[in-house]
């Protein structure tokens, strides 16, 4: 066979070769670079982290958490807010409204302090905080901030309504009936001035047209449990029980996370004298809510009644031990012990209810019995 001794096989250019390695470390660096692929070869692509919520988002969680009726979850909401931003007083007025609504007055004035603070020009803070001492009780206080309020800004009808429930907590009818007039007229559409003219009207023993505010403060928002109560309430002075109840279910259903319609349906019971029911109900609002008060104090009521004396202390002491310092609440207590035969107890609440009304009939019958 011929062979041409003239064949060479061809030589690469070794420009090839730099090319080509040139492109594997390119590929390598893009690997290392926007990968985790050297971190852990038998997962080396990790998933994309999830997006951070934003502030608007949160907003918007808590308007609509309280537009159902849901006043714990929106609450929360709030918190995260003033935790992301902790300037914002929008979100400590919010948040203190809604602690207040769920029953907690001494919770939502820290709150509402904190708006105050942040923003002091605000009428609508002052409006809060205003309604927050109220209903714990610091009525004088409540007065000179609810005044503020109005003064920082005359057209805001809740600051009206607000420093209304005050005067009525305080007496003074007139000036009570004129406010809640003035926040309807101010907004017709507000919540809180109708709630709050039917409260001074409920106050001045006007219980039909009160029920015509709560029922139309109910209307504007179908999802809020105390305008119902409110309903009902008067309901109950008029001796209507069955609208009563009807209307503290429908607190129930309309916030089903709420104490306080699980509270007033169990009260309603006790009144009824179907105590037992009523127990039913008011250990219900304590499994919902176990640090509202007004449950304990109720609880230890319709223990009291039926005699029940051991178990009435615990209830009355859970209600004072959580700021509900009734003076009821210090002298039944303290007859507890005394029928009981434990007057060392029993005279400690006793004179604890002389502190606050030195004329209370039922400490001094306590005391009597104690001394014989």
């Amino acid at each position: 066979m011929y062979i041409d001794r003239r064949y060479r096989r061809k030589r690469r250019s070794p420009l090839r070769y730099l090319i080509l390695l040139a492109v594997i470390a390119g590929g390598v660096y893009l690997l290392y670079t926007r990968t985790n692929f050297f971190e852990s070869p038998l997962n080396p692509l990790k998933p994309t982290p999830a997006p951070t919520r934003t502030l608007a988002s949160y907003l918007a969680e808590a308007e609509a958490f309280y537009a159902e009726g849901k006043l714990e979850e929106a609450a929360e909401a709030y918190e995260v807010i003033t935790r992301l931003e902790p300037e914002n007083d929008e979100a400590f007025r919010w948040w203190a409204k809604l602690v207040a609504l769920r029953g907690h007055a001494a919770e939502a004035i820290k709150k509402a302090r904190q708006a105050v603070k942040l923003a002091p020009n605000d009428a609508r803070n002052q409006a809060i905080l205003a309604m927050a001492l109220d209903w714990d009780g610091q009525y004088d206080e409540a007065i000179a901030v609810a005044l503020r309020a109005v003064d920082l800004d005359p057209n805001l009808a809740d600051a009206h309504a607000y420093l209304a429930e005050v005067y009525a907590d305080k007496g003074n009818w007139r000036r009570a009936l004129e406010e809640a007039e003035a926040a309807v007229a101010l907004d017709d559409r507000s919540v809180v001035a109708h709630r709050n003219l039917g409260y001074v009207l409920e106050r001045q023993g006007q219980y039909r047209r009160a029920i015509e505010e709560y029922l139309r403060a109910s209307e504007l928002h179908p999802k809020l449990s105390y305008t119902y109560i409110g309903a009902g309430r008067n309901y109950l002075v008029l001796g209507q029980y069955d609208e009563a109840i009807a209307q503290f279910q429908k607190a129930i259903s309309a916030a089903p996370g709420n104490a306080d319609g699980y509270d007033a349906l169990g009260w309603a019971y006790v009144l009824q004298n179907d105590v037992e029911r009523g127990i039913v109900e008011l250990e219900k609002a304590i499994e919902v809510d176990p640090a509202y008060s007004t449950a304990y104090g109720h609880l230890g009521l319709s223990y009291y009644v039926r005699r029940n004396y051991e178990e009435a202390i615990p209830n009355f002491e859970r209600a004072i031990e959580l700021g509900n310092e009734s003076l009821e609440y210090f002298y039944e207590l303290g007859l507890c012990y005394a029928y009981l035969g434990d007057c060392d107890n029993a005279i400690e609440w006793l004179e604890r209810a002389l502190e606050i009304d030195p004329n209370s009939q039922q400490a001094l019958d306590g005391l009597q019995l104690c001394a014989e």
